[in-house]
């Protein structure tokens, strides 16, 4: 048997540089800055997107970085629908959609309008709507943690419209994929579309009621752990690959990949085979994704980029204040919510990947800004929720929650 050396070296090997060394020096880097970033409590997406720019030049079309990344995601994911059993997802929908549906509507509809009207075509401005309408869910419930504030009473409605984003994304991110594939888009091809969503759902449903209604009980007969691991991320890759087959977004079918598992009693099985994976994989999507940009022109529509990245704060805000009023939410609550739900992240990087030229440069750029003040938002939060309506007096009996 004998193995191709330019598959596996990928570019620059014929320049002396093997993609498996750049590889290996990416992961060491990734370490370094992940140890960085828990010093300084600076999210880490956002630094590996940083190395990704850095060492563009030098691992610019890697191999072996581009399909750990897509792995990663891939797990992310799949991970991701595993906290999302049919129940669960109804339970959520009804007590957050009016949210959520002001949340598409300001978040995404608005900003695909302005990028209308600064003279973007349809798809583009669809997918720059797509990239600033989901909330960084990794970013927000890492800052919750170090803040303390997992038990603040905005904190559920918080994680209730992460969750809906988290069900809305994979959707937008599919018919992205879908409408970029080809080189028209007739009303024909979205029911094709629509059609192999549903079915790829309804498979998803299918097999998780019947084929994995006692996958428990199998994974509890298999001792060996590097078997599981096998098990469970050929599940995941399989669905996702499939869902590519039938030209759909792999995220989407490993999200549902997920769904079909999280019927079994006790996910945590399977979550704790496949975190230690998609921790050492994700990191070299935000790298990969970061080699992709490019500023040799400079910042690119710098005047929409101002006018995005405002309008984006401002709905998310609004999502918080008229949102979290209806979930239920104090005034102060509310405004503290919408003012923790700023930072973009990862799903913006999955669906800013699909951008080519300026506008993935565009795009990037974005997700960065947006990703640091939404941190300096959230951070300041309780303090101008302090001054625009004052300390809340301490209550001497059935305090539930100090600062709420």
């Amino acid at each position: 048997m004998s193995f191709s050396y330019p598959l596996l070296l990928g570019a620059g090997a014929s320049e002396g540089f093997p993609a498996l060394l750049g590889a290996g020096l990416i992961l060491l880097f990734i370490f370094y800055l992940g140890f960085l970033s828990l010093k300084i409590k600076f999210p880490n997406v956002i630094m590996y997107i940083l190395l990704g720019i850095v060492l563009a030049d030098v691992v610019s079309g890697n191999e072996i970085l581009h399909f750990a990344s897509e792995v990663g995601i891939v797990l992310l994911f799949f991970l991701l629908g595993l906290e999302f059993n049919v129940r669960r997802l109804g339970g959520i929908a009804k007590r957050v959609w009016p949210a959520g549906l002001m949340d598409v509507v300001l978040s995404l509809g608005v900003a695909m309008l302005l990028a209308i009207g600064f003279g973007f075509d349809l798809l583009t401005s669809f997918l720059i709507g797509a990239v600033a309408y989901a909330t960084s869910s990794s970013i927000t419930a890492k800052l919750l943690d170090d803040k303390g504030r997992m038990a603040n009473t905005e904190t559920e409605y918080i994680l209730a419209i992460l969750i809906f984003e988290d069900l809305v994304a994979p959707i937008a991110i599919a018919i992205l994929i879908g409408i970029s594939s080809g080189e028209s888009f007739t009303a024909l091809d979205t029911l094709g579309l629509i059609g192999k969503i549903v079915g790829l759902t309804a498979g998803a449903i299918l097999l998780g009621k019947t084929v994995f209604k006692h996958f428990e009980a199998f994974l509890e007969k298999i001792d060996d752990e590097d078997f599981k691991i096998a098990l469970l991320v050929g599940i995941a890759l399989s669905y996702g690959g499939f869902a590519l087959y039938l030209g759909l977004s792999e995220v989407l079918g490993a999200f549902l990949a997920g769904m079909m598992l999280a019927e079994i009693g006790k996910i945590d099985r399977v979550e704790q085979t496949v975190f230690p994976i998609r921790d050492l994989m994700l990191p070299t999507f935000f790298v990969y994704f970061g080699t992709t940009i490019e500023f040799g022109d400079g910042v690119p529509f710098m005047l929409f980029l101002v006018v995005l990245i405002f309008w984006s704060i401002i709905a998310k805000i609004i999502v918080g204040i008229i949102g979290g009023r209806m979930y239920g939410l104090s005034k102060r609550s509310a405004l503290r919510a919408g003012l923790s739900l700023c930072a973009r992240g990862e799903f913006s990087v999955v669906i800013a990947s699909i951008a080519t030229g300026s506008i993935k440069i565009f795009s990037g750029i974005y997700i960065i800004a947006a990703a640091f003040l939404g941190m300096i938002l959230f951070e300041f939060a309780p303090k101008i929720t302090y001054k625009i309506y004052g300390k809340p007096e301490r209550k001497k009996k059935n305090l539930r929650v100090p600062g709420s």
